[in-house]
């Protein structure tokens, strides 16, 4: 991965297999592919395209996932939420943990941000720890907060 402070992707690209657990998979023969188009530098997120051809499947979340669809749909249901369809233009956020029957219809994509979760008491370190390092670095060195989406 780079070390610039900036990168850029595009979302037409050479998507590569990422099969689906086989005990998993409900009906069909879903095919999913995937390409990875940033990582943090430590490694605890990430941003992909990830499409699928039509099927339904059981998926299991071992971390954080915000997606906005892109193009085809999908209807998903959970123990907590009844069969509902999106489509182009929605955003849905999986927590770790969650659990969620994926039902493709046709063929779907999606941009996904990835996040691994941090243990509570770590990640309030990390966040004091930044806290601290704003605070001392000089102003004339630092973004104002409004450029970086924060108060």
């Amino acid at each position: 991965m780079s070390r610039t402070l900036i990168e850029t992707a595009n979302l037409v690209v050479n998507l590569t297999p990422r099969p689906i657990e086989p005990s998993w998979i409900i009906e069909g023969n879903p095919v999913a592919q995937c390409c990875v188009l940033s990582k943090s530098a430590d490694g605890l997120a990430s941003t992909m395209v990830w499409q699928c051809s039509e099927g339904k499947f059981n998926w299991y979340y071992d971390f954080d996932e915000t997606i906005l669809i892109l193009e085809g749909a999908i209807v998903l249901e959970s123990d907590t939420m009844g069969p509902t369809r999106y489509g182009p233009g929605d955003v849905i956020f999986f927590k770790d943990g969650a659990h969620a029957k994926w039902h493709v219809d046709g063929r779907v994509k999606k941009l996904a941000f990835c996040r691994k979760t941090q243990p509570v008491l770590l990640g309030f370190a990390l966040r004091v720890f930044s806290k601290i390092k704003r605070t001392l670095l000089p102003s004339g060195k630092r973004q104002p907060a409004s450029l970086m989406g924060s108060a």
